[in-house]
């Protein structure tokens, strides 16, 4: 093989392939991020599926990801021919130079440039491989979950049931909103928040904070009876933790998602990993397992913990975020567990339920506790699987629970988001490169299964338990008898203050 045809017609593509990569932004890891070992082979033979995933979850700029994936892998194929012809010729120049030893010094010196000019081409070929490599990875890696059969395509929710469907809300209609139920209560302080840390945030003070404890350990003691495990995580989480769980510092809408924390001049290094407020305690509970291997029998691995929790955007101005129901700062009880995964490829891959009979179990349970809270605290809610346009990167399935707020009759018919449940199946495992050591198999790894699901976030039931448990004609909120175990005194009722009291 003539080595300057190679190094000719190999390099044109080598370079035509590198400028494509070097082109592109991309994410950087820090050297002991866990290494995310991402599907690209069934990415490859369906990129058709992956392009239509896309369009439905609105990731029309990722749509064609899977094709360039393709065509990259096609096209390291193509040069790894030329690479193994290479190597050939090298091989058999090194042998030839020993036969050519007596021929003279210019024949031996013919073989030996040629050499050298492989051992370039070679040494080419290992750089653009890895580059074309990390291409299609970082391509893998916008792309997210396949949606399950479950999933409606488009943006309209299923409600497929109603909690409390025969609870009364004809008088709590007419409720004052819980800005306002706080305030007269002395309970909530939204002006003394605006002057230390402006808009979105707030202050819980006596009966309001001391509510806020007890919905904690109400949510904490419903789980923990099914055989949840208390654990209470960090706020401050990698940046490559929550990039892996499919928390993007911003989302495809380009809307920012979370809070990055600028480290202290002195203290900033180049190869200094960032870090940023968790959204939510789904991000460190995931990454408590990052480059771990579980075992089976070990599953289902089901925690629970309360966290603080932080969005940077906190949408529009306006009835929507006026008060508790969308801030930046909140207390969340969190679930989250790692389950067992498909007997099948393709029931990993698309969430089918008949194949995934842990994963089922846990995800109904993470159900039936939201629905035992909601149902506990007397709040009417509709449980509602959400369509395709609403799932984060990491979900293939979710159900929402949207309770009752008559503050918010005039936009979503006063019905807002308090509980919500994902089946991420392999998304977050494969990114955290979490193992499974496989039942029945003691050499074969795979991938657990990942649930996550929140239990009571509380800015938003304390919001929905004040304007539907709201008695104008007493000045006073009853409280859900649930939760006065967990009040001191064991109060029924939180009574009319003046502020100056």
């Amino acid at each position: 093989m003539n080595a300057s045809y190679i190094c000719l017609a190999c390099r044109r593509s080598a370079r035509s392939i590198t400028a494509n990569v070097s082109s592109k932004r991309r994410y950087t890891r820090p050297s002991f991020a866990p290494k995310p070992v991402l599907d690209l082979k069934h990415i490859r033979q369906n990129p058709g599926l992956y392009e239509q995933n896309c369009i439905d979850r609105n990731y029309n700029e990722q749509a064609k990801n899977g094709w360039r994936i393709l065509e990259l892998h096609e096209s390291l194929v193509e040069k790894q021919k030329h690479v193994i012809q290479a190597r050939q010729r090298s091989n058999a120049i090194g042998k030839e130079v020993g036969k050519q030893a007596a021929a003279g010094a210019g024949k031996k010196e013919t073989l030996l440039d040629e050499a050298r000019k492989l051992k370039e081409l070679l040494s080419a070929f290992e750089d653009t491989e890895k580059e074309i490599q990390d291409d299609m990875e970082k391509l893998a890696s916008e792309l997210p979950n396949l949606s399950s059969h479950h999933t409606p395509v488009g943006k309209e929710s299923q409600v497929i049931e109603v909690i409390n469907e025969d609870l009364d809300i004809s008088r709590s209609m007419l409720s004052k909103s819980h800005v306002d139920i706080g305030k007269e209560l002395d309970i909530i302080d939204f002006e003394a928040s605006a002057t230390t840390s402006g808009w979105g945030w707030y202050f819980l003070k006596n009966e309001g904070a001391l509510l806020e404890q007890a919905l904690i350990q109400y949510a904490l003691s419903v789980a923990m009876k099914r055989g949840w495990k208390v654990m209470t995580p960090p706020s401050l989480v990698y940046s490559h933790i929550a990039n892996a769980c499919g928390f993007m510092p911003r989302d495809q809408h380009g809307e920012t998602q979370i809070y990055g924390v600028a480290q202290i001049e002195h203290d900033r290094t180049s190869d200094k990993p960032g870090l940023v407020l968790a959204g939510t305690a789904e991000i460190p509970f995931a990454g408590s397992q990052a480059s771990k291997t579980l075992k089976a029998e070990d599953l289902p691995l089901k925690v629970i913990g309360p966290s603080r929790s932080y969005r940077a955007e906190a949408g529009a101005r306006g009835v929507d975020t006026k008060g508790l129901y969308r801030v930046h700062e909140f207390t969340k009880v969190e679930m989250f567990a790692w389950t067992l995964p498909a007997t099948n490829s393709e029931g990993d891959r698309f969430g089918d339920d008949e194949q995934l009979p842990q994963t089922e179990d846990v995800f109904t349970e993470v159900l039936d506790i939201q629905k035992e809270i909601l149902t506990s605290l007397n709040l009417h809610a509709k449980v509602l699987e959400m369509p395709s346009s609403d799932l984060g990167a990491s979900a293939t399935r979710k159900i929402d629970m949207e309770a009752f707020f008559p503050s918010r009759q005039s936009i979503e018919d006063g019905y807002g988001e308090v509980t919500s449940a994902s089946i991420c199946t392999d998304y977050q495992s494969r990114r955290l490169n979490t193992r499974l050591k496989m039942p029945g198999s003691a050499a074969k790894l795979g991938w657990p299964h990942t649930v996550n699901g929140t239990a009571m976030a509380i800015p938003r039931i304390l919001a929905c338990i004040l304007e539907n448990h709201w008695k104008e004609d007493q000045g006073a909120v009853q409280v859900p008898e649930c939760l006065r175990a967990y009040m001191p005194g064991n109060v029924a009722s939180i009574e009319r203050r003046t502020a100056a009291a």
